[in-house]
Order: C-alpha cells, then sequence, then structure tokens
C-alpha cells in the first residue's frame, strides 16, 4: 500500500487562497519604525500562500487525499507544519525551488488539522499563514485488542495485539506497527514487534521486562488510513506490571530444578521429566495458567481401550497448550532427583508441586536444558518467543526486518487444549504421543 494514495480524476479540489494585506507599505514602515529597522523584528505579512485538499462531504477534507501548499508571487515556502488536534503530525516533501509542498503520509479520518505556513519573498520580508480545517469520517473501523488482561506478571510476560482484520502488506504492516507504542518505566526497555500472523503480533524487548515495572500499551491508529476504507479507531490501552525475576531452570540430566529469584538461588527441587520417547521440550517457556486440580484423561489425546486412564493431578502449573506441567507426581518420587519416567511434564512430590505452584506467577520463565526433546516452538504451543535470538526476533518487525512480507507462522493457538498430559507410575500402560507433553 502507497502511503500517498493517487487522486482519482473525477473529485475536484477545494482551495483556500489568501491574498496579502491591504497597504503593505504602511505595513512595512510601521513594522520598521518599530524594530529599529531591523528586518528579523518585522511583522510577518499574511502569505500569499494556497493550501488545497481533496474535496469531500460538508466541505470536509478527503483523508485519502494529499495536503499541497504553494506560492505563486515569487516568495518561497520556508516552513509548512500539520498537525492534528491529538498532536500527530503530517510528514512532507518541500520542492526543490521552494515554492510547493505535499504531503507524504495520509491525513487521519475525523480529524481536525492546524496548518502553518512560513514563508518569505524576495525581499526577505516574512509570511505566515495558519489553515484550519477538518477531515471526514472513517467509514469502517480497525480495532486493535491488547493483552494479556491488566494485572502483575512475570518479567517473560510477552505483550499481545490482536487485529480485527488481517494486515498483510508490509507497508499497511509497517503503518500499523508504528502507531502500536509500548513503554516500560521507571526503567526502559528496548523492544519491538514480531508479526506473528496477519492478525497477531507479539512485543518483548531484547532482554526480559525489567522487575517492579510498569509496561504501558498503546494504539495511536484512531483515524490513520490502514487500506482502502479502512481507518484505525480509537482503542482501549494496557498497562501491565513486573513482580520479581523469577527463573524455574531443570536441568533433564541431572533431575534437578534450580528456582531463582532476581538471580539468586532459592530453592533446588528433585524431578523427573519425560522418558524416552516422552522427551519434554527445551528451551525457554513461560507459565500460562495455574490449576490447582486437573482432571487427566486418555480420551483427550485419543487414547482408549486398555491404556486409558483418567487420574486426578494437583498443583499444576502450565507451560505449553499441548499440556505440558510442573506439577505434582507422588507416584514417581522414587525416581525423582535420579531418573526421567514422565510423560513430558516435570513432576514433582506434592509439597514441592504446591510450593512452586503459590510462588509463581503468569509470565514467569520456566526453562527446560539438557533434554533429548525437541526446543519449545515461538508462537503455535504458548509463549515460546524466548526463544528467538535478539536479531531473530526483529526480522519479525515490519519497520527493521521481513515481518511484512506475508505470514511468518501458523495460526497462534486459541488457548483451549489440544491434549492433555498426565504422569503416571512407572510400567503403567498409559501413554501419550510424543507432541503432548
Amino acid at each position: 500500500m502507497s502511503p500517498i494514495p493517487e487522486r482519482p480524476r473525477s473529485r475536484r479540489r477545494i482551495s483556500l487562497r489568501y491574498a496579502l494585506l491591504a497597504a503593505p507599505l504602511l505595513a512595512v514602515g510601521l513594522a520598521a519604525c518599530s524594530g529599529g529597522g531591523n528586518p528579523l523584528a518585522a511583522k510577518p505579512r499574511t502569505a500569499a500562500a494556497e493550501v488545497s485538499y481533496g474535496e469531500a462531504a460538508g466541505g470536509k477534507a478527503d483523508p485519502a487525499e494529499p495536503l499541497e501548499v504553494a506560492v505563486k508571487d515569487g516568495s518561497q515556502i520556508t516552513d509548512v507544519t500539520a498537525t492534528d488536534a491529538s498532536g500527530r503530525y503530517v510528514v512532507g516533501d518541500l520542492s526543490a525551488d521552494g515554492k510547493s509542498w505535499r504531503s507524504t503520509t495520509p491525513l487521519a479520518a475525523g480529524a481536525h488539522y492546524t496548518i502553518r505556513v512560513s514563508t518569505e519573498d524576495s525581499d526577505g520580508h516574512p509570511g505566515r499563514k495558519t489553515v484550519r480545517f477538518d477531515t471526514t469520517g472513517a467509514k469502517s473501523g480497525f480495532h486493535v485488542t491488547f493483552g494479556p488482561d491488566a494485572g502483575t506478571y512475570g518479567v517473560g510476560q510477552p505483550v499481545t495485539a490482536s487485529l480485527s482484520a488481517p494486515v498483510k502488506g508490509k507497508a499497511a504492516r509497517a503503518i500499523v506497527e508504528s502507531h502500536l507504542q509500548v513503554s516500560s518505566t521507571p526503567q526502559a526497555a528496548k523492544g519491538s514487534w514480531y508479526w506473528v500472523d496477519s492478525r497477531t503480533l507479539h512485543y518483548r524487548p531484547s532482554t526480559y521486562w525489567p522487575t517492579q515495572a510498569t509496561i504501558e500499551a498503546r494504539s495511536t491508529l484512531s483515524g490513520v488510513r490502514i487500506g482502502k476504507n479502512l481507518y484505525g479507531a480509537a482503542d482501549k490501552p494496557l498497562t501491565l506490571h513486573t513482580g520479581a525475576r523469577v527463573e524455574a531452570i531443570t536441568d533433564a540430566s541431572t533431575d534437578h530444578m534450580t528456582y531463582k529469584v532476581d538471580g539468586k538461588v532459592v530453592r533446588t527441587f528433585p524431578v523427573t521429566t519425560g522418558k524416552p520417547g516422552f522427551d519434554t521440550r527445551n528451551g525457554i517457556k513461560v507459565v500460562l495458567a495455574k490449576e490447582q486440580f486437573v482432571q487427566m484423561r486418555s480420551e483427550t489425546v485419543g487414547i482408549g481401550g486398555s491404556d486409558a486412564y483418567d487420574l486426578p493431578v494437583y498443583w499444576a502449573t502450565r507451560v505449553t497448550w499441548s499440556g505440558e506441567y510442573v506439577h505434582a507426581a507422588p507416584w514417581s518420587e522414587g525416581s525423582q532427583g535420579y531418573a526421567n519416567v514422565s510423560h513430558g511434564c516435570t513432576g514433582m512430590s506434592t509439597a514441592n508441586a504446591e510450593w512452586f505452584f503459590d510462588h509463581t506467577r503468569l509470565g514467569d520463565l520456566v526453562q527446560v536444558i539438557n533434554s533429548k526433546g525437541s526446543t519449545m516452538t515461538p508462537f503455535d504451543n504458548g509463549f515460546g518467543d524466548w526463544n528467538l535470538s535478539w536479531a531473530q526476533w526483529q526480522q519479525g518487525s515490519a519497520l527493521t526486518g521481513g515481518g511484512g512480507s506475508g505470514d511468518t507462522t501458523t495460526q497462534p493457538d486459541t488457548g483451549q487444549d489440544h491434549s492433555t498430559p498426565v504422569d503416571v507410575p512407572a510400567g503403567d500402560p498409559a501413554r501419550l504421543t510424543p507432541q503432548a507433553a
């Protein structure tokens, strides 16, 4: 999508022309007298500038048409400032001869604009003119919904943006992305958006979020042209907070988890992870949900007959949508710290799982290392965003990389279970597919 829409030939243009003030010699004489002969002290004349825009209904400007400023009396344009009521600037180019200026970014729909034109004539006398006009409102609104819900999260929690309509072209994606603003205070965090698909973006910093920070996400797309007859609408901003930096790191080769808070080791736990054929995924995961009790049924993953099971599981902290948890596994306590006997989950004693559950919040980091399993995927099974390097992450942006050229991954998961795991005593015939943790 070009940022300067082609002007339809059938549309008329409405112009605002302004003449010089009457009795210019008198005006110049008074200004020179009051300024002691200093030309810089002379009161600016009213510039003979022409401001034009595409005509639309009710005498308002068509936001799809460019804004133009021109002078024809021997003067030159020295500056043009065009802003709407919210303070957004219109970018434009001044011609080499200084006779005309043309906007290079679209106007916003339903906005009130103030145009300030500065000129200078052949004798060096300054001229000023201010013009105000309104643009027509948008016929359809493009909405952005930020996630997650407002609250306090761990430092690994990405900010998400869900779009009400797909955006596929790189130019259009760049427009959208440039108007989705994220900030953190009191400590700033350099970050970037990643286009997961045409309707979903994730935002994360280059490293984890600062601790004890306030994160704000907002859209400034209101009235901004995104595509043909599609303009941004006003949307609700989002405020999040971060707590401490919690990292739970499980080493599948030693069968122990190290629980760290702000870099300090607080506890270590004996655990068990996935046995051969059900190896736990490596990589960094983010806590998605906490379920004190989960009834895990084999039928949810298509297992029946003599292998069927239906078991209660307590203190379950979810890290993938496909069903990987950190949870209580009293049946495997004899193997915890010594052997991997689960079907992909990280199993603990009931007391340890309850402690972990109570001291962990959504957005906290759960990492697995030295497993023989595959690496957590970035987007289709939870928040695996941190498994991409910062350089890889920036490639998903339409502003800094190739994120504008089509969908980068499959559609994100809706949050519903595709499979529910269960860890059962060693030797129990109940099994899950390798994809189900």
